[in-house]
């Protein structure tokens, strides 16, 4: 089981809480649920270490090994 659940999905929930790791190569990753018009807003996710989890729908987006900082200064 998870132990971190944020945003409207508290707890972990069999079948409904997406369980899959997102490998993404930019710390801002955008989700819009992944459910079509069953899914929510489209939101850009501000990844502060090596991951970050969707408030909306717990889905995990992980920085893949080798990716950038996206750091354009």
């Amino acid at each position: 089981m998870r132990d971190k659940m944020t945003g409207y999905a508290p707890r972990f929930t069999p079948g409904v809480t997406p369980t899959e790791i997102l490998m993404v190569t930019t710390r801002t990753p955008m989700c819009d649920g992944g459910g079509g018009t069953l899914g929510h807003p489209r939101v850009a996710l501000r990844m502060e270490r090596d991951e970050v989890v969707c408030p909306y729908c717990s889905r995990t987006y992980r920085l893949a090994e080798g990716a950038g900082h996206d750091d354009h200064h």
